[in-house]
């Protein structure tokens, strides 16, 4: 026998239906939402991803900047190095140039002073030569003299001197003259003195010059009183005979040239060996000097002082001119 169905039983339920079907809403709405988490989390990781390989990027990009900049300053201050350096060269080219300027000046200054010295050497020179050749001329004319008159007589080719053997004028250890020193000495004095104090030579004549030597034996003191008062005997003898060949101006001219020296032992004569030549060094020389004799002396050490001073002149010139 079939039950009856309870009239609660077979009917449609309408609350189970809502539920489910809110079951469903809210399950697509937990889908949806997953879903949306997901791809704002998904979003949010790329979002983070972007970001750091941006920050990686701009951290590369600030590296590669700083290197560069800095590279840019090392560039910098090696272009200021080399700017100093071009400056510092300007300025010593700039320098040298100026004292290139100066030692060109220098040498053209120098050359002028040398050429101005050259010309007064030469002037000098040529006063020397004639000079050189009136006193050339005086000794040329006493030989022909003493030749003229066939006497012998040791007469220096050079200065002109007239040496006489104190043996032929005096005894030993005397100073007055022997009759045979009288003699010699009235042969050859009138003739070097007449020549000396002739008008062509007269004007050039400064002294007449009696110098007295004797040998080394002997004490120095006794020996310069023995060899002055030899060469006072000679002049006395000749202001005692100068009127037999000189005229009155003449004798008067004679006594203002005249000077007398001893020399005692000094200079003395040498033999080939090297030896005091003790016979020859007892002597008494006349002899005359000129005028310009002194300074025939200092124009040559002028010249060779000259000559010097322009040679280190142009040595220190061109030492100058090669370190520049």
């Amino acid at each position: 026998m079939r039950k009856k169905r309870k009239s609660g039983d077979g009917g449609f339920n309408v609350w189970r239906s809502y539920s489910d079907v809110m079951a469903g809403v809210l399950l697509l709405f937990i889908l949806i939402m997953s879903l949306t988490l997901f791809q704002a989390q998904k979003s949010y990781d790329e979002s983070i991803q972007e970001r750091d390989e941006k920050l990686a990027l701009q951290a590369e990009y600030t590296a590669d900047l700083l290197a560069k900049q800095n590279t840019i300053e090392e560039q910098e201050g090696t272009i200021k190095t080399k700017d100093e350096k071009l400056t510092a060269l300007a300025q010593t080219l700039a320098e040298q140039e100026a004292k290139l300027k100066e030692q060109q000046a220098l040498l053209n200054q120098q050359q002028t002073d040398l050429d101005e010295k050259t010309t007064q050497l030469s002037e000098q020179q040529t006063k020397i030569d004639n000079i050189i050749g009136v006193k050339a001329e005086v000794v040329e004319a006493l030989q022909k003299e003493f030749q003229k008159n066939n006497i012998n007589v040791n007469l220096d080719s050079q200065t002109g001197a007239l040496t006489l053997d104190a043996s032929v004028l005096f005894d030993v250890d005397e100073s007055e003259l022997t009759d045979a020193g009288k003699e010699a000495l009235r042969n050859v004095l009138p003739i070097y003195c007449k020549v000396l104090m002739e008008d062509t030579y007269k004007n050039y004549l400064a002294e007449i010059i009696i110098d007295g030597y004797t040998d080394t034996d002997g004490d120095y003191a006794y020996n310069l009183e023995l060899s002055q008062q030899r060469s006072l005997a000679v002049a006395q003898y000749l202001l005692d005979i100068q009127g037999e060949f000189l005229t009155e101006d003449q004798s008067l001219n004679l006594q203002d040239y005249l000077t007398v020296n001893g020399h005692s032992m000094a200079n003395p004569i040498l033999d080939a060996d090297g030896n005091v030549d003790k016979e020859a060094s007892r002597r008494v020389e006349v002899k005359f000097r000129l005028k310009d004799d002194e300074m025939i002396e200092e124009l040559s050490k002028i010249m060779a002082g000259s000559e010097e001073s322009a040679a280190d002149t142009a040595t220190e010139a061109g030492a100058d001119a090669a370190a520049n």
